[in-house]
């Protein structure tokens, strides 16, 4: 079956889902402003704005955005047009913000944003870019599971009931001929969905046995004494699946496209440094997370974290293509329409004008 047939015909009961419950890899539900973007002098606005809302998560998988606020990436590409910045903790608070007109332009996970696509019936949001791939693991503790046929009769957490990693853990979990109920979470392995900010101490206190999660909590898990069991990885072709896309808001987009395109033009901007000054970027992600929550990450979560994220500009709309249908066969979504969800239009031209090659939406792009 052709992949954008499966798809669509793979995800709708994500409308059905509540909206809280298909958080990419968020702590909650709380946006922090931050206005201390500064205009360059002598610079021009564009498209007569004077500003531009972006939002992102306090989390290593949304490096793009941390690197691109701290360097001043964004605001460069902006000129007078200020960048400003909303923090979440979580995807459904960041689609609400969109709707509500609060933002602009966001990074979030492929959940809210298929979630956030459907409900609206298709008129609220685009995906127009990508930004990161991988970034989650199954961390054990290794004293109580040594191998993957272990995991079956333990207590798995995952962020939350039918989010991104949860849809990955239950379809795994079906690919090795266990059973379980995808609602209660009871069966050969018993789910527990628990918020990333407090499965740490689950952990410590022996009240799960791993966790299916992303980064840094997959760190900090390690970091506890946790072994990595499995990278998510490993199971996805070319090891590439989608963690954060870039959206926008449909109304946005149609009345100034020259300020997407410049932000488009800043994240590409900004992954090409990234890639290009690791160790730099590294410590400019960990200084705008201290920034925005007040807490730096040490070092032995950082760095593993770090190295475990993939940047890229490539929605790698085929892989929500995939995670779809795994969200289908758990018996979490049915089957929305998702045809016209993406719009690369201008990711392309600015990818063309700086010597790369196109993107592709897997059939899934606007008309």
């Amino acid at each position: 079956m052709p992949a954008t047939t499966a798809l669509r015909r793979t995800l709708a009961v994500m409308a059905a889902l509540p909206l809280l419950t298909l958080a990419a890899c968020g702590y909650g539900s709380e946006a922090k402003d931050d206005d201390t973007s500064q205009v360059a002098a002598g610079a021009e606005k564009i498209d007569g704005l004077d500003s531009v809302r972006i939002g992102y998560f306090g989390n290593i998988t949304h490096a793009t955005a941390l690197v691109g606020n701290q360097k001043g990436f964004f605001q460069k590409e902006l000129g007078a047009t200020e960048a400003k910045y909303a923090v979440f903790n979580a995807g459904p608070s960041e689609i609400e913000a969109l709707n509500a007109g609060s933002i602009d332009i966001g990074w979030i996970g492929p959940s809210p944003a298929i979630n956030g696509y459907t409900k609206s019936g298709g008129k609220n949001l685009r995906i127009i870019g990508g930004s990161a791939s991988g970034g989650v693991k199954l961390v054990v503790n290794p004293d109580k599971i040594k191998s993957l046929k272990d995991v079956k009769g333990k207590r798995i957490a995952t962020p939350q009931h039918g989010n991104t990693q949860d849809v990955a853990f239950l379809n795994w979990v079906a690919e090795q001929g266990w059973k379980v109920d995808a609602q209660s979470g009871k069966g050969d392995v018993t789910v527990v969905r628990s918020d990333n900010k407090v499965t740490p101490d689950a952990y410590k206190a022996g009240s799960i046995d791993g966790a299916w999660v992303p980064e840094p909590t997959a760190s900090k898990l390690v970091a506890e004494g946790g072994k990595v069991l499995l990278d998510e990885a490993d199971l996805w072709p070319d090891k590439k699946f989608v963690i954060t896309n870039i959206i926008v808001s449909q109304k946005f987009l149609k009345e100034h496209p020259k300020a997407v395109e410049a932000v488009l033009k800043a994240s590409v901007e900004t992954n090409k440094w990234i890639k290009a000054n690791p160790d730099e970027a590294k410590a400019a992600a960990n200084k705008q997370l201290e920034s925005d929550s007040g807490k730096a990450l040490p070092a032995d979560v950082l760095d593993p974290a770090w190295k475990s994220i993939q940047l890229t500009d490539d929605p790698l709309a085929a892989t929500l293509d995939a995670q779809a249908e795994h969200a289908v066969k758990a018996g979490l979504l049915q089957e929305p329409n998702l045809n016209g969800i993406y719009d690369l239009t201008l990711l392309n031209k600015v990818l063309k004008a700086a010597g790369e090659p196109e993107v592709d939406d897997a059939g899934l792009g606007a008309k």
